[in-house]
């Protein structure tokens, strides 16, 4: 979208590798890479010979959210995997339910793959045997860390949280920021005499009435720019830090007073005309503003450390002991045949 090519940088929201998206801000989309190919193609299995099938699991009450086949999703395990998210990921989810439903489709697809896998014996594959054993040794270790090595209560004081705030002041500080609007001629960069004369034309004529007496910029936007996104919110593109906006509307933009617009701009995917809706000076964001993050983050802290030092002491009382020798030689990787 043209919003997109009015910023430089890319902010990408995950809520989650179970709800499997993401969103992104108004800035340039990151770079993207070619996804890996499956071994396999992805096409249903044939379902199982009757004497094959795996009962499906007991519905375990409460209410029940979704449904696939005879397979119940309950309001409990929906909970279940909203508290399991961080705090980031739970607020992601509190501006946009649509997220919640996704995740429960993602929780149904599960379901009917894990039944399938399952009515195949794959969970008694050797290899996967082993990966289950793995998986459950991590997660008793990791859950008898985090209970040994929790900040203890009370901490931090207000006192810390204050002298933390303090050193750390740089880290709230919140640049300039421009609240946008904008108009688009969509022009493409390689595009002939004809689409250029034609968009040159449109482009002077939104000029010749932005200049009018009493010209509605917002009614403009909607009638008149080719980015339907934007267009529909009245041009509206929200706010940009001047270190994200490109350069060639950064020297535009900076210099404006409030409610003035910019001489069109030529970039890659065609004329931005922009308007100054508002601005926000630099400022440093107050302690009561990031108390709780800050809580949290010094707590996270002391925690890892408490871990570090709780294994430090288990290696204290029983020495590792290594044959640097042996490991070296797991690493040497035997030359690949050449295709045949």
């Amino acid at each position: 979208m043209t919003t997109k090519t009015i910023a430089g940088g890319a902010v990408i929201v995950v809520a989650g590798a179970l709800l499997g998206f993401c969103t992104s801000a108004l800035a340039q989309p990151a770079r993207q890479t070619t996804p890996a190919q499956p071994a396999m193609p992805l096409r249903p299995p044939a379902p199982p010979a009757a004497a094959e099938r795996t009962p499906e699991p007991a519905n375990k009450g409460g209410e029940v959210i979704a449904r696939v086949g005879t397979n119940d999703i309950t309001a409990d395990e929906v909970r279940a995997v909203v508290t399991a998210l961080d705090a980031r990921q739970q607020a992601a989810l509190a501006r946009d339910p649509a997220l919640l439903s996704q995740a429960v489709r993602t929780m149904l697809a599960n379901r009917l793959v894990l039944k399938e896998a399952r009515a195949r014996k794959w969970d008694q594959q050797p290899a996967v045997i082993a990966q289950l054993e793995r998986a459950r040794e991590n997660l008793i270790v990791e859950s008898y860390l985090d209970s040994v090595a929790a900040a203890p209560d009370g901490f931090p004081s207000e006192a810390e949280v204050k002298a933390v705030y303090d050193a750390n002041a740089t880290a709230f500080l919140v640049p300039r920021r421009f609240q946008l609007a904008q108009i688009t001629v969509a022009l493409a960069k390689e595009a002939d005499k004809a689409a250029e004369d034609k968009a040159r034309k449109k482009l002077d004529d939104v000029v010749k009435k932005l200049k009018q007496p009493g010209a509605n910029f917002a009614a403009l936007a909607k009638s008149e720019s080719d980015d339907g996104e934007s267009g529909e919110r009245g041009g509206e593109i929200g706010w940009l830090t001047e270190a994200q906006l490109r350069p060639e509307i950064r020297s535009q933009v900076v210099g404006l007073t409030k409610a003035a617009t910019t001489d069109p701009v030529r970039l890659d995917d065609g004329w931005h005309i922009l308007k100054l809706l508002d601005t926000e000076a630099s400022h440093t964001r107050p302690l009561a503003e990031v108390r709780d993050a800050l809580v949290q983050r010094m707590r996270a802290e002391r925690a890892e450390a408490n871990r570090r030092a709780y294994v430090a002491e288990l290696f204290k009382q029983s020495p590792p002991i290594i044959n640097e020798l042996a490991l070296s030689k797991l690493l040497d990787v035997p030359p690949s045949e050449p295709p045949r």
